[in-house]
């Protein structure tokens, strides 16, 4: 299974379900242009955006004193900016800050692509990478409108239900941004792609969707009894 990609990277005039998508607003730079598999690229803005968006959560990776760091974290997207949130405590926000060059990841499982072949197996998914150097958001306007957009995009209209932050409660936060003009996505869909001589094996074969699904609520065990479920819980969900 782990060396399923060195096979398919073999054989890349195979029949594949992803296809290449023309740029709608910037051409892959040097970095962001895929090697591998380039037939599962995507630079156009609407695939990054919706990816970055319906992904609650990325990983920010940056280089502090010569060591790698790579830390999951909450991001928000708003136009073509990218918004990471923390605690002013926090070494990766305060590394980052200064211009440091970062990347930020983003990936989305939506199946597991089950092959005749150990080889062969795979896994179907949406990816995006971002690459540039991150700023920090001081302003009060930019940090509460980031704020407000990571809370809504954990869960839609959540802002709008719950206490606003006090000021202290601002200050104790960090927000980073992020621009999104050097960005790539990577997509992966389809059945396994088994090799000639194993279709008429009696194996099953096929994908196994996936899909995040929330389970049912469980109230804080010191909520009031006669506070009802809040509308953008009750209704959550992903695209």
């Amino acid at each position: 299974m782990g060396t399923a990609g060195a096979r398919e990277k073999d054989a890349p005039s195979r029949a594949e379900t992803e296809a290449s998508v023309q740029l709608d607003d910037s051409a892959p730079t040097g970095r962001t242009r895929l090697r591998r598999h380039p037939e599962r690229g995507r630079h156009d803005r609407a695939t990054v955006d919706a990816i970055l968006d319906e992904a609650l959560f990325c990983h920010l990776g940056f280089v502090e004193a010569g060591q790698p760091f790579v830390v999951p974290t909450i991001h928000a997207r708003q136009g073509d900016t990218v918004y990471v949130h923390g605690s002013t405590g926090s070494r990766m926000l305060r590394s980052v800050s200064t211009g440091t060059p970062v990347c930020l990841t983003v990936t989305i499982l939506d199946g597991l692509v089950m092959a005749r072949s150990a080889f062969n197996h795979s896994m179907n998914y949406r990816s995006v990478m971002v690459l540039g150097e991150a700023r920090a958001v001081t302003g009060r306007e930019e940090k509460l409108e980031a704020m407000r957009a990571v809370v809504n995009h954990v869960a839609r209209g959540r802002w709008d239900e719950v206490r606003q932050p006090t000021r202290k409660e601002v200050a104790a936060t960090a927000i980073v941004a992020l621009d999104l003009s050097e960005a790539s996505a990577k997509v992966r869909t389809g059945p396994p792609h088994d090799d000639a001589e194993d279709l008429p094996l009696p194996i099953w074969a096929g994908e196994l969707p996936l899909a995040l699904t929330p389970a049912e609520p469980r109230p804080d065990p010191l909520l009031e009894a006669d506070v009802p479920i809040s509308r953008s819980v009750a209704r959550w969900g992903r695209p």
